[in-house]
Protein backbone atom coordinates (compact mmCIF):
# COMPACT_ATOMS: atom_id res chain seq x y z
CA UNK A 1 0.00 0.00 0.00
CA UNK A 2 1.11 3.34 -0.55
CA UNK A 3 0.53 7.37 -0.14
CA UNK A 4 -0.06 9.54 -3.17
CA UNK A 5 0.17 13.49 -2.33
CA UNK A 6 -1.45 16.30 -4.37
CA UNK A 7 -0.84 19.38 -4.82
CA UNK A 8 -4.26 20.88 -5.51
CA UNK A 9 -4.52 24.35 -8.16
CA UNK A 10 -7.14 25.62 -10.21
CA UNK A 11 -5.81 23.85 -13.34
CA UNK A 12 -3.55 21.34 -12.18
CA UNK A 13 -3.33 18.62 -9.45
CA UNK A 14 0.50 17.84 -9.01
CA UNK A 15 0.66 14.18 -8.22
CA UNK A 16 3.65 12.09 -6.16
CA UNK A 17 3.80 8.56 -5.23
CA UNK A 18 5.05 7.26 -2.20
CA UNK A 19 7.52 4.03 -2.05
CA UNK A 20 6.09 0.47 -0.94
CA UNK A 21 7.77 1.08 2.42
CA UNK A 22 6.55 4.93 2.73
CA UNK A 23 9.82 6.22 3.08
CA UNK A 24 10.46 8.52 0.40
CA UNK A 25 7.83 10.13 -2.23
CA UNK A 26 8.17 10.41 -6.12
CA UNK A 27 6.88 12.69 -8.69
CA UNK A 28 4.44 10.65 -10.26
CA UNK A 29 2.53 13.53 -12.90
CA UNK A 30 0.75 16.61 -13.27
CA UNK A 31 -2.71 16.19 -14.28
CA UNK A 32 -5.07 18.89 -15.69
CA UNK A 33 -8.36 19.37 -14.31
CA UNK A 34 -11.09 22.08 -13.23
CA UNK A 35 -11.40 22.89 -10.29
CA UNK A 36 -15.52 24.05 -10.70
CA UNK A 37 -16.13 20.01 -11.56
CA UNK A 38 -13.95 17.55 -9.12
CA UNK A 39 -15.03 14.91 -11.31
CA UNK A 40 -12.48 15.91 -14.10
CA UNK A 41 -9.80 14.03 -12.73
CA UNK A 42 -11.77 11.61 -11.55
CA UNK A 43 -10.93 8.76 -14.07
CA UNK A 44 -6.71 9.74 -14.13
CA UNK A 45 -7.21 9.47 -9.90
CA UNK A 46 -8.53 6.01 -10.33
CA UNK A 47 -6.04 4.59 -12.60
CA UNK A 48 -3.20 5.68 -9.57
CA UNK A 49 -5.16 4.62 -7.04
CA UNK A 50 -5.90 1.11 -8.60
CA UNK A 51 -2.46 1.06 -10.07
CA UNK A 52 -0.08 1.71 -6.94
CA UNK A 53 -2.86 0.17 -4.50
CA UNK A 54 -3.08 3.88 -2.71
CA UNK A 55 -4.13 3.42 0.69
CA UNK A 56 -3.97 7.19 1.66
CA UNK A 57 -4.04 10.23 0.16
CA UNK A 58 -2.21 13.40 1.22
CA UNK A 59 -3.49 16.66 -0.05
CA UNK A 60 -1.61 19.89 0.09
CA UNK A 61 -3.71 22.24 2.97
CA UNK A 62 -2.68 26.02 1.87
CA UNK A 63 -2.65 28.09 4.54
CA UNK A 64 -1.79 31.63 4.90
CA UNK A 65 1.00 32.58 6.78
CA UNK A 66 -1.09 33.43 9.84
CA UNK A 67 -2.53 29.86 9.54
CA UNK A 68 -5.69 30.71 8.78
CA UNK A 69 -7.38 29.51 5.58
CA UNK A 70 -8.23 30.93 2.58
CA UNK A 71 -10.32 30.19 -0.61
CA UNK A 72 -7.86 27.71 -2.19
CA UNK A 73 -7.64 25.73 1.32
CA UNK A 74 -11.58 25.86 1.79
CA UNK A 75 -11.34 24.36 -1.74
CA UNK A 76 -8.41 21.57 -1.28
CA UNK A 77 -11.09 20.47 1.93
CA UNK A 78 -13.90 20.32 -0.30
CA UNK A 79 -11.39 18.21 -2.50
CA UNK A 80 -10.19 16.02 0.36
CA UNK A 81 -14.07 14.89 1.35
CA UNK A 82 -15.14 14.30 -2.37
CA UNK A 83 -12.05 12.08 -2.47
CA UNK A 84 -12.63 9.90 0.21
CA UNK A 85 -16.69 9.22 -0.70
CA UNK A 86 -15.77 8.85 -4.47
CA UNK A 87 -12.91 6.45 -3.92
CA UNK A 88 -13.26 5.46 0.14
CA UNK A 89 -9.61 5.99 0.67
CA UNK A 90 -8.31 8.05 3.73
CA UNK A 91 -7.58 11.59 2.96
CA UNK A 92 -5.11 13.80 5.16
CA UNK A 93 -4.82 17.70 4.72
CA UNK A 94 -1.26 18.71 5.38
CA UNK A 95 -0.15 22.31 5.96
CA UNK A 96 1.96 23.19 2.69
CA UNK A 97 2.98 26.86 3.29
CA UNK A 98 5.90 27.16 1.59
CA UNK A 99 5.74 23.80 -0.39
CA UNK A 100 5.76 25.59 -4.21
CA UNK A 101 8.25 28.28 -3.10
CA UNK A 102 10.66 25.09 -2.13
CA UNK A 103 9.87 23.61 -4.86
CA UNK A 104 10.75 26.63 -7.15
CA UNK A 105 14.06 26.92 -5.34
CA UNK A 106 15.39 23.47 -5.93
CA UNK A 107 14.57 23.57 -9.52
CA UNK A 108 16.46 27.21 -9.73
CA UNK A 109 19.12 25.40 -7.80
CA UNK A 110 19.19 22.62 -10.64
CA UNK A 111 19.90 25.55 -13.22
CA UNK A 112 15.87 23.91 -14.74
CA UNK A 113 14.83 26.44 -17.03
CA UNK A 114 11.59 28.51 -16.54
CA UNK A 115 9.67 26.80 -18.98
CA UNK A 116 10.78 23.72 -17.87
CA UNK A 117 9.88 24.60 -14.13
CA UNK A 118 6.70 25.47 -15.15
CA UNK A 119 5.67 22.09 -16.68
CA UNK A 120 7.24 20.11 -13.23
CA UNK A 121 6.74 22.49 -10.52
CA UNK A 122 3.24 21.19 -9.58
CA UNK A 123 4.83 17.30 -9.38
CA UNK A 124 7.57 18.90 -7.46
CA UNK A 125 5.66 20.22 -5.00
CA UNK A 126 3.44 17.48 -4.68
CA UNK A 127 6.66 16.06 -3.58
CA UNK A 128 7.32 18.34 -1.29
CA UNK A 129 4.20 17.62 0.95
CA UNK A 130 3.74 14.12 0.35
CA UNK A 131 7.47 13.66 2.04
CA UNK A 132 6.70 16.35 4.60
CA UNK A 133 3.67 13.91 5.15
CA UNK A 134 6.49 10.53 5.15
CA UNK A 135 8.76 12.05 7.50
CA UNK A 136 5.92 13.44 9.80
CA UNK A 137 4.76 9.63 10.06
CA UNK A 138 8.29 8.04 11.02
Amino acid sequence: MRVMGLDVGSKTIGVAISDAFGWTAQGLTTLKWNENDFTTANQSIAAIISEYEVSEIVIGLPKHMNGTIGERGEISQKYAEYLTDKFKVKTILWDERLSTMAAERVLLEADVSRDKRRKVIDKMAAVMILQGYLNGKQ
